[in-house]
């Protein structure tokens, strides 16, 4: 079984080494090509990434410019319990109600990024504490995250946001 095996690797080695200069070269350039659209991925990644921690930054400094200012025009909001907020306006109106009532302090952890051309599709995970301004009273906040970002004019923003609680 060894010498079936060994002549079994001699055969694979040699058939590799048999590749002609043209099939070689386009290995390289199928090679290149990868590590390009790689590179490009990770620096969409990290625009995305980015993005992101300026609107997780502006939801822990409850600010609403920030906050909208990572939304498309035509971005939508959809928070839980309370109305879908669609477009500028209502998003300013959603988060100045939302940071009205709480203050955040959390942490996020993105957990996944897909790419697609200019659209990314992106699951966090948030954890950490909120104030309820109404009553004092601190709780424990957790959340899953899932946003929908677009890349407008060359920069990464949030077309459409959503979350719930995982328990």
């Amino acid at each position: 079984m060894k010498k079936i095996t060994a002549w079994a690797a001699l055969l694979l080695i040699g058939a590799a080494v048999q590749h002609t200069a043209n099939g070689q070269t386009k290995q390289l350039n199928s090679s290149k090509s990868i590590k390009s659209t790689t590179i490009k991925n990770q620096s969409a990644q990290q625009q995305i990434e980015k993005s992101l921690t300026i609107y997780f930054d502006a939801l822990n400094k409850s600010s609403v410019e920030q906050a909208i200012g990572q939304y498309t025009t035509d971005g939508i909001f959809m928070p839980t319990g309370l109305p879908t907020a669609t477009g500028t306006a209502q998003l300013k109106i959603a988060y100045t109600n939302v940071f009205k009532a709480i203050q955040l302090n959390v942490k996020f952890d993105i957990e996944e990024i897909n790419l697609s051309g200019d659209i990314a599709f992106v699951r966090t995970q948030s954890h950490g504490t909120q104030l309820i301004h109404a009553t004092g009273q601190k709780t424990e906040e957790l959340n899953r995250e899932f946003f929908l970002l677009k890349r407008e004019n060359g920069t990464w923003k949030i077309a459409r946001y959503m979350f719930n609680q995982p328990k």
